[in-house]
């Protein structure tokens, strides 16, 4: 089983995401395949391939976490690697207390906390762009005229097959936040 951890967004703010994906999209800078609006998420921790037995083990852990619900924004746009851009993503400020907690956790099951990784919302793997284009893109997707407050209250352990239409999620257990 391929698996991560992560928390899905809310109906009204999946179709923020989806408007400023269409935006990008008209502005034409870049070859792209645009995430699904049902597969929005911002992954808080990435397992990879576990067995069945170790993923049973994962979730009896994740089940002891006690944290309480949080409100959270999308704070800005960002894109990985800048000098060869392969990942258009959005971050989504509030969520490091639950992912610490989540990463003490993980670590407790063999899974070491990657010292690069950042939590983040995945809205486009980019197969081409010109890198000039970079910071115009950035500018214009970090326009806002005001961080819109959502509520969290539960997070994901989720199994990610990968097919060549793109990646299937199915959640195998939430976790209620307090």
């Amino acid at each position: 089983m391929r698996l991560f951890i992560a928390i899905f967004l809310p109906e009204d703010v999946k179709k923020e995401i989806k408007n400023t994906q269409e935006k990008v999209r008209k502005l034409e800078l870049m070859n792209a395949r645009y995430a699904e609006t049902d597969n929005l998420h911002l992954t808080l921790k990435f397992l990879g391939e576990v067995t069945t037995q170790k993923a049973d083990e994962i979730s009896k852990k994740l089940s002891k976490i006690k944290e309480e619900s949080f409100e959270t924004t999308i704070s800005q746009a960002g894109i990985f690697t800048p000098s060869e851009p392969k990942i258009l993503w959005l971050e989504m400020s509030g969520a490091e207390k639950l992912q610490k907690k989540i990463d003490e956790t993980m670590e407790e099951e063999g899974f070491k906390k990657e010292p690069r990784f950042m939590s983040h919302i995945t809205i486009a793997r980019i197969k081409q762009m010109n890198k000039t284009y970079v910071m115009k893109l950035l500018d214009e997707m970090n326009k806002k005229e005001k961080e819109e407050k959502f509520k969290i209250k539960k997070f994901s352990l989720v199994e990610s097959e990968l097919t060549p239409s793109g990646p299937k999620y199915k959640v195998i257990k939430d976790y209620k936040l307090e």
